[in-house]
């Protein structure tokens, strides 16, 4: 069974729904209890109290009925007012003609029906004009009769001192249970931003607190970090002593054969250059993870120097979509090593390149696109992964890659807690879509 519907009314957030799930049965049981007790005591009472007074105005009016006439009626109405603490004016001057009650007096609902049930006669009674009394006029054989009394004689003096208090102790609870809720979720917020922060290349510091099952989870996340980060660095190493190595003996083999003057030997010193391209290749995808920490830097400034290089180096690269300033926290060396990367693919196998830079409130979207041959749709996921040549789906005639430039762009993303995307070009070619978290 499903909710679809009701999904975008629940809170997104743990510390939302923690609070719902605690406070709803907490509201709803104190509302049910609530509306049953003023049901079942205050109507009960009510009618009760309403049905005494009732009694009592029985009699009043058959003695008043008794009486041969108008002044023998008063008389008598005069001795039982006080027995009875009662008002009465025999005629009334300004008789009741309606019932009337205020719109928030909910016992009064019950004391107009009561006494019209219980009494014959009666043309109107006025519960509003004075919250405090009871007044209603009864038609007798000598004029209309009108009687008053107080009104905590036919229903509870605070019918709504229940729901004060219900509501003071409902808001006490839910100052508690917040006061509880941030307390306990509080380590689980700090492990959910130590790992959106490793996330994005930041080790920040982190010790595991709270309940037992959030302490098992933050230590198992920052065994997790650890291991990542001795792989990272073991890569790295590794990498980098490789690529260090070949560097001495490429030199050597270059020096030699730029002293032998033949054809074969520049044919081999191209060979040469090729293999000192692929070491800074791998080189470059070595120090990926070590590019420094996170600043606040101009993307837009960033983009037009990528640019710029581009063109001091005889690309035809132009300037797409690009505010004039994007301030965000990223890597800096990294980005703009990721964006070399894909300026240098799109150069490689097209003719032109244009860059762009969209700003969002929570990513930042450079767009690299060329005129080129493009990557097929269901190639470019195999085109992202480090090592990886698609020789069939790109121009080779410029010179091909050790397949590490979109790999290199695709970790910067994943670093800055977002993604490299393959599309299609407007220009015909490829666009790679490196998004970065602000």
């Amino acid at each position: 069974m499903t909710f679809e519907p009701m999904k975008r009314y629940v809170p997104r957030s743990l510390y939302g729904r923690a609070a719902l799930i605690l406070l709803l049965p907490v509201v709803t049981l104190q509302l049910v209890v609530g509306v049953v007790f003023v049901q079942r005591l205050f109507e009960d009472v009510t009618r009760q109290m309403t049905g005494n007074v009732a009694y009592e105005l029985r009699y009043v009016l058959d003695q008043v009925a008794g009486e041969a006439d108008a002044d023998s009626a008063r008389a008598t109405l005069e001795a039982l007012s006080d027995t009875f603490a009662l008002t009465a004016r025999l005629p009334d001057p300004a008789p009741i003609t309606q019932d009337s009650r205020l719109i928030y007096d909910l016992s009064g609902r019950l004391v107009l029906p009561t006494l019209r049930e219980e009494i014959e006669g009666i043309d109107g009674i006025d519960l509003a004009s004075d919250d405090n009394r009871v007044a209603l006029t009864v038609a007798t054989r000598h004029g209309p009769l009108r009687l008053g009394f107080a009104r905590n004689r036919v229903s509870a003096s605070n019918p709504h001192q229940l729901l004060v208090i219900m509501v003071f102790t409902a808001l006490l609870m839910t100052l508690v249970s917040y006061l509880f809720l941030k307390n306990q979720l509080r380590p689980i917020k700090r492990l959910a931003q130590a790992a959106t922060a490793f996330g994005r290349g930041r080790s920040e510091p982190y010790s595991p607190g709270g309940a037992s099952e959030v302490r098992m989870a933050g230590s198992a996340f920052l065994d997790m970090r650890a291991r990542i980060e001795r792989q990272i660095e073991q890569r790295t190493m590794m990498l980098s002593g490789i690529s260090h190595d070949l560097r001495t003996p490429l030199t050597r083999m270059n020096l030699g054969l730029e002293m032998i003057d033949d054809p074969e030997a520049r044919a081999l010193q191209g060979d040469v250059a090729e293999m000192r391209r692929m070491v800074d290749a791998f080189l470059d995808f070595a120090r990926e993870g070590s590019v420094g920490l996170p600043q606040d830097t101009d993307a837009a400034t960033l983009l037009r120097t990528v640019v710029e290089n581009a063109r001091r180096s005889g690309g035809e690269v132009e300037a797409g979509v690009c505010p004039d300033t994007a301030i965000a926290i990223i890597q800096p060396v990294a980005v703009t090593r990721a964006l070399e990367n894909l300026v240098m693919n799109a150069l490689r196998y097209g003719t032109r390149a244009r860059v762009s830079l969209h700003t969002f409130d929570r990513a930042l979207v450079f767009s690299v696109e060329d005129d080129g041959p493009g990557i097929p749709e269901a190639e470019r996921d195999q085109a992202m992964r480090a090592f990886s040549r698609l020789d069939d789906a790109r121009n080779q005639d410029h010179g091909g890659g050790v397949g590490l430039g979109l790999a290199i762009a695709q970790d910067v993303a994943r670093q800055h807690g977002g993604v490299l995307r393959l599309d299609t070009s407007e220009m015909g070619g490829l666009r790679a879509d490196l998004v970065l978290g602000r």
